[in-house]
Formats: structure tokens, C-alpha cells, sequence
């Protein structure tokens, strides 16, 4: 089924201009995933796969391959999370491109808390 699938009666004719379609996007939802020392990759429900760089969520950069290991789904594979890392990524913003939120402060207590310094 595809992902973008327009009805007849999805298309909306504005006021002035060309008609445009209404679009249902299915939300992105990975089916599982992979932590190497350097990336993350997520295997997507569609078949696709992302990978991105392990520095862009510094808490798995600095846990250990078990801790990396030990990730679930959330919502349907909407979300992963690592419980022992108090880490939860989307699927949404893995494709997105976007990185931690976390401050600079946070991890810093964070990695004090677990006997560590930053890289």
C-alpha cells in the first residue's frame, strides 16, 4: 500500500490558484535496530533503512555495547528507547536529521553520575 495515496475527494481547490491534494503520511515506523560504535541504523517497516552517526545522541556514544544492546519499540516502532540510558529516540526525527536535545549541562551530570568524563 503506498504511503502517499490521494482521493478524489482529497484534492481542494483554494480560492484562487491550482488545486492542490490533501496527503495522509503514515507515521515512519522501524521494525528494529542496529548500535555500532559509530552509528545507530534503524530497519524501517517499508524496507528502507536509515543510519546516522552515533555522535549525534551523546548517550549512546558514550554507553556501552551492552547498554546500546538494550533498546525496545515504542508506539508501534514509532520511538526507541533505552531504559538504563533514560534515552528515547523517534523514528520521525532519526529521518528528519535531528540530533539530542539534551544540553551540554545534562550530560555532563549525567556522565558524573555513571563515573565518567566527556570525550
Amino acid at each position: 500500500m503506498p504511503i502517499l495515496a490521494p482521493k478524489k475527494r482529497d484534492f481542494v481547490r483554494p480560492k484562487r490558484g491550482m488545486a492542490t491534494a490533501a496527503f495522509d503520511i503514515a507515521p515512519a515506523r522501524s521494525s528494529g535496530i542496529s548500535v555500532s560504535d559509530a552509528e545507530i541504523t534503524a530497519s524501517l517497516c517499508d524496507g528502507a533503512s536509515i543510519s546516522v552517526p552515533l555522535a549525534r545522541y551523546p548517550r549512546l556514544l558514550y554507553a556501552t555495547p551492552a547498554e546500546r544492546r538494550d533498546w525496545r519499540l515504542l508506539d508501534g516502532g514509532r520511538g526507541i528507547r533505552w531504559d538504563a540510558l533514560d534515552e528515547d529516540i523517534s523514528v520521525a526525527g532519526l529521518l528528519a536529521g535531528r540530533h539530542s536535545g539534551e544540553s551540554a549541562s545534562s550530560l555532563a551530570r549525567w556522565l558524573a553520575a555513571r563515573g565518567q568524563r566527556g570525550r
